[in-house]
C-alpha cells in the first residue's frame, strides 16, 4: 500500500524454532534468490528476542558490509552509501561500498499512512510465497536442528555498582589500573 513493488513470504514450518543464526541464514538464502540488490533495509532488532543480531549475520552470511544503527541515508552515488549511524553521544558519518545491508533505528523515517488507492491496490497485489525448498535451502540449518543457540538459564543479572574512573594521562591511568587489578588479585 505504500508503493512496494514486490513482495515475498518466507515462511515454512521447517523455519520453526529458529534461532537468530538459523533465521538470518534463512533470510540471506530467501535475499539470493530474489534479485539483485544494492541495499538491504532491516529493522534494527525484533521485538521477541531483542538481540539486534539477524540483520547483521544476514550481511555476514551473504559476504557484505554491514552498518547498524543507521539514522540517516545521506547520500547514495558511485556505488556507495553515506549515513549517519546514532551513537550515544551523537553520530558516526560511514561510507559503505554497496551492495551493503544497513540495520536502521526509528529516528529513520517518520511513517505516513497509504494512500486509498495504494490500499485497494495492495488488496489485488500476487505475495510470492518462498519456503525451504524454494530457497535451496540446507535442511541441516535450518529450525530448531539448525538452531546452534542453547538457552540454559534466563535471569535477570544484579544490580552493578558504579564504576571508578581513573584520572591522568595515559601511562599513567595504565600504571594506576594495573596496580589496583593486581591489588584485586586479578592479574
Amino acid at each position: 500500500a505504500m508503493g512496494c513493488d514486490e513482495a515475498v513470504l518466507v515462511s515454512d514450518r521447517e523455519f520453526a524454532g529458529s534461532d537468530t543464526w538459523a533465521t538470518a541464514y534463512t533470510l540471506a538464502q530467501a535475499i539470493k534468490k530474489v534479485a539483485a540488490y544494492d541495499i538491504i533495509l532491516c529493522g534494527k532488532q525484533a521485538i521477541d528476542g531483542d538481540t539486534a543480531q539477524v540483520g547483521p549475520g544476514v550481511a555476514e552470511m551473504l559476504d557484505i558490509p554491514h552498518v547498524a544503527y543507521v539514522k540517516k541515508i545521506e547520500k547514495i552515488e558511485d556505488g556507495k552509501i553515506t549515513v549517519e549511524r546514532m551513537m550515544e553521544d551523537g553520530y558516526d558519518l560511514i561510507e559503505s561500498p554497496m551492495p551493503c545491508l544497513i540495520t536502521v533505528v526509528k529516528e529513520i523515517n517518520n511513517p505516513r499512512l497509504p494512500s486509498l488507492r495504494g490500499m485497494m491496490f495492495s488488496k489485488k497485489a500476487e505475495i510470492k510465497h518462498f519456503t525451504a525448498k524454494t530457497i535451496e535451502a540446507d535442511k541441516t540449518k535450518l529450525g530448531i536442528a539448525g538452531s546452534p543457540t542453547n538457552v540454559m538459564k534466563v535471569f535477570c543479572p544484579p544490580a552493578r555498582t558504579g564504576g571508578e574512573r581513573i584520572a591522568g594521562e595515559p601511562p599513567e591511568q595504565a600504571s594506576k589500573l594495573f596496580a589496583k587489578l593486581k591489588e584485586a588479585k586479578i592479574i
